[in-house]
């Protein structure tokens, strides 16, 4: 064993676990790709005044979360705690809002850390497919949005998770609701902590899931009755759009999302079988978030999805992927002869795209064949001095349990017969 560990809150991806994450990253990817979004990849650290304005300055990951750091040259930078500030950023620095037809729509995968109290589906490094369409304002984005992650889900095999919407209203008739949100929430028996929030971002206590102050919630005004008949108007588009798509949502007016630039529309993915930390995935319009950062006005939408506990929701409910063979066969030498000539058809192999593994180190015949087994190879190649002699190689079906002599010429396209 190392001296040392990964740090608290992080792990390490090895076989056979990583390929279920490759599966769930490639899943959400593929319906991206298919709709028109481009990949995209940011730096793992940015300037930490693009999250302190991007994120919210009041918010848990800006106060309490990120990672940062000072540079030799005196910079403040902090490791990316999510993926739609940066993606934003580098989408104006690239001026890609000005190359083509609006919008830009892109995805990107990758990791992000925030320093957390660790638990099960809670890393302080966790990763994420995201996905975001910059530069326009139209309700059929964000249906688009949430029902091509509604296809991920359900291309992994996953059907207990749920859709949560909610529209969180505009500069216009959000701050109308922000004073009586405040109104009502300075009466309550709340701690001080909480307080605090009421006067920088109360809707951010809507989202506190202690059971004590939910109770205290229940009569709080609702966001509904505050919307201008323009955000009304665009959420239920949106709501009529999933419909008829037959993607099933539920309304949730207290669904806040933990991020500051949304706007309108606000959407999560959650899986009840994943305990306190339900949500796999989530996001929602921010329309004024370029402003922010010091871009034009570049109405945006868009979701990221956790990698991890997307794994964790299809461990929940007992799904089996349909993970891509990693070796597909299996040669075992005899002899140094056999070494080179053996290595020889593993690299025609390769090159003919049939998954090949080698029993490296000089292992004998029983070693070199628990290996094989152990690789899940479905056919293994064997070879001594006397089969070389007769131009053969011995085939075995690992399943059959069937062997036979092929001649050396012809294993890569009696490989490729066999497997299709």
């Amino acid at each position: 064993m190392s001296t040392f560990q990964a740090p608290k809150g992080t792990y390490d991806l090895t076989p056979p676990d990583s390929a279920k994450f490759l599966a769930v990253r490639e899943a959400i990817a593929a319906p991206l790709r298919d709709s028109g979004y481009g990949y995209i990849e940011t730096p793992g650290f940015e300037d930490v005044e693009l999250f302190a304005r991007g994120v919210g300055e009041s918010t848990d990951i800006v106060t309490k979360e990120m990672y940062t750091l000072t540079t030799k040259g005196g910079s403040q930078l902090a490791l990316r705690p999510e993926g739609t500030a940066s993606v934003l950023r580098a989408a104006l620095e690239a001026n890609l809002h000005k190359a083509g037809n609006l919008p830009v729509k892109l995805w990107y995968s990758g990791s992000y850390y925030r320093y957390e109290r660790p638990q099960k589906g809670r890393y302080r490094h966790f990763s994420q497919v995201g996905a975001e369409a910059i530069g326009t304002e139209d309700p059929v984005l964000d249906a688009e949005l949430i029902i091509l992650a509604d296809q991920a889900y359900r291309s992994l095999g996953l059907r207990q998770f749920r859709i949560l919407l909610n529209s969180l209203g505009d500069k216009e008739c959000r701050p109308v609701y922000r004073e009586a949100l405040q109104t009502f929430l300075r009466d309550l028996d709340l701690d001080e902590e909480t307080r605090r929030r009421i006067e920088i971002n109360p809707l951010r206590v809507l989202d506190d899931k202690r059971a004590d102050v939910q109770k205290q919630l229940t009569d709080a005004p609702k966001l509904r009755d505050y919307l201008c008949d323009a955000c009304r108007a665009y959420h239920e588009e949106v709501r009529a759009l999933l419909t008829t798509a037959g993607v099933v949502f539920e309304d949730d007016e207290k669904l806040v999302r933990g991020l500051d630039y949304y706007t309108r529309t606000t959407f999560e993915f959650v899986h009840d079988g994943l305990g306190s930390q339900s949500a796999v995935g989530g996001g929602g319009r921010y329309d004024g978030l370029s402003e922010m950062i010091g871009g034009p006005a570049l109405p945006s939408v868009g979701w990221a999805l956790g990698v991890d506990r997307t794994v964790l929701a299809l461990e929940a409910e007992g799904v089996e992927l349909d993970l891509p063979v990693t070796t597909s066969v299996y040669a075992v030498p005899l002899g140094d002869e056999a070494r080179r000539v053996l290595f020889g058809v593993v690299t025609e192999l390769r090159r003919a795209g049939i998954a090949a593994d080698f029993a490296f180190g000089g292992r004998g015949l029983k070693g070199a064949m628990k290996s094989a087994n152990r690789s899940g190879a479905r056919y293994t190649l064997v070879a001594g001095e006397r089969d070389l002699a007769e131009g053969v190689v011995q085939l075995k079906d690992m399943e059959s349990g069937e062997q036979g002599p092929v001649p050396l010429a012809d294993v890569a396209a009696e490989l490729t017969k066999r497997l299709g």
